[in-house]
């Protein structure tokens, strides 16, 4: 079998190595609590994309910290109400997508909502102001200001913002909404499932931010993941202040709050992806107690998986 990182053996009970804030808990109760005081205010405006049988909306409603946020949504015309839906996640840097990627989904009558990442090529904006950041990179922006004030904690509370607003949709069943993406999708398809409990299914493909040490451990800091080597070079060349860095990039690691996920999981990875790589998957995936499976393509890269998106959508088709 190929290894890139560590034999399938030990990948399946490795832990992670990047630290968890002694505080984690208490961080994220505050952050949900701001989101409690952040309305949605949504907003449905009819698409100038249309099928015969979907309809296409934009959809706009409120994060955090003054963001506009932006999805598309596209429901089923002859669906029973209330029916199932789908929220989906896109990869780092990109936007949610073209309408037809959606059809699918709505082919098997769930409702579904694409959400463009605030600050991205999307049309969300994001309404923080930072001191200092990476150009052109958001990994570890926010990290002069405190990590209350991280880029992704502001990104994972809009998954948990969206996700209410599509199961407040009438024509949503609240009890049966799944999650999924890839990349940065799958990171976010997690941290949705843990953050909002009522997700049913998850379902990620080699889900990005995790276990960020071992990345800079096998130096794979680069890509996805170069802000790591940039904000030393940058702020900190002598890493002086190493140990807090990767303590305050734990409050936004995926693993640690893999744990509180209570829908069922599947985890797509291919154990020869040098970019999110597969220890730092395992991390999170190691660390649910929901149950989960997770399939695993010795061959693949961080690429598309042949076979891998019929799998996603079939488990889906479970909500």
């Amino acid at each position: 079998m190929p290894i890139l990182d560590m034999p399938i053996e030990q990948l399946r009970c490795y832990q992670g190595v990047n630290p968890r804030p002694d505080d984690f808990d208490e961080y994220w109760a505050k952050a949900l609590a701001e989101l409690e005081k952040s309305p949605p205010e949504p907003e449905l405006i009819a698409a100038d994309f249309a099928a015969p049988k979907v309809e296409c909306f934009d959809l706009y409603f409120n994060g955090v910290r003054g963001a506009r946020l932006h999805a598309r949504y596209v429901r089923p015309r002859d669906a029973a109400a209330p029916h199932p839906a789908v929220v989906m996640f896109h990869g780092y840097g990109g936007n949610n997508g073209d309408w037809s990627e959606k059809l699918c989904a709505a082919a098997f009558g769930f409702s579904v909502a694409s959400l463009d990442c605030r600050g991205q090529s999307g049309l969300s904006s994001d309404g923080s102001v930072y001191k200092r950041k990476i150009q052109g990179g958001l990994l570890t922006r926010g990290m002069a200001d405190g990590p209350e004030n991280l880029y992704f904690r502001h990104t994972f509370l809009d998954t948990v913002q969206f996700a209410r607003v599509m199961m407040a949709m009438p024509e949503v069943d609240p009890s049966r909404v799944g999650a999924t993406g890839g990349s940065q999708g799958g990171a976010l398809t997690l941290v949705c499932a843990a953050l909002e409990p009522r997700i049913k299914r998850a379902a990620a493909v080699y889900p990005f931010l995790c276990d960020y040490k071992r990345v800079w451990d096998m130096d794979l800091d680069c890509d996805a993941y170069a802000d790591i080597c940039a904000w030393f070079r940058e702020y900190d060349p002598l890493h002086e202040h190493e140990q807090e860095f990767f303590k305050n990039m734990g409050y936004v690691d995926v693993q640690h709050l893999a744990p509180r996920i209570r829908g069922e999981v599947l985890v797509v990875t291919g154990l020869r992806d040098n970019i999110c790589p597969p220890s730092t998957q395992f991390a999170a995936y190691n660390k649910i107690i929901a149950p989960k499976r997770m399939d695993v393509y010795p061959e693949y890269k961080h690429e598309f998986i042949r076979g891998s998106s019929d799998r996603v959508l079939r488990f889906l088709g479970g909500l």
